[in-house]
């Protein structure tokens, strides 16, 4: 199977050993979003205002946001990041990230982007672990994969 088949969106699947309810509590929670993905998230009327590793900024809108099954957000560029989340029957959750609407000149460093913040969740999920070096000189522009 070809690397990201199909031209759009971008896909990638997670398994997580947390059951959805707790996923869902991180991916929609300023504090839930800190451990893992932004160094500063704040959510105000329906929107979030990011603050990322240099200081990068982003203020998008929140799409969807159904406890424990889904989770949406208006993010780069206008793209639309989904997290669909279902129970693998176990205690633990399947996760599958959409990224629509990605402009192809951008589509190969989001896909991988994608792949640092989905395994940063998984740590902080599952293990409560924060895998980022929380440092403005090492970030993802300077080609460090823990930004």
């Amino acid at each position: 199977m070809p690397f990201q088949p199909d031209p759009e969106p971008i896909t990638w699947r997670l398994h997580l050993a947390s059951p959805p309810s707790h996923v869902h509590a991180v991916l929609a929670s300023d504090f839930g979003r800190r451990q893992f993905w932004a160094e500063r998230s704040d959510e105000e009327d329906g929107a979030i205002a990011w603050v990322f590793p240099g200081g990068q900024t982003w203020h998008g809108r929140i799409l969807e946001n159904e406890p424990g099954s889904r989770f949406a957000v208006e993010y780069f560029g206008g793209s639309v990041a989904t997290f669909v989340l279902d129970d693998d029957g176990r205690n633990g959750t399947d996760l599958t990230l959409t990224d629509a609407g990605v402009p192809p000149a951008d589509r190969a460093e989001v896909a991988a982007g994608w792949v640092s913040v989905l395994l940063a969740l998984k740590a902080a999920v599952d293990f409560g672990i924060d895998l980022r070096n929380h440092d403005r000189a090492r970030t993802w522009a300077q080609g460090f994969a823990d930004n």
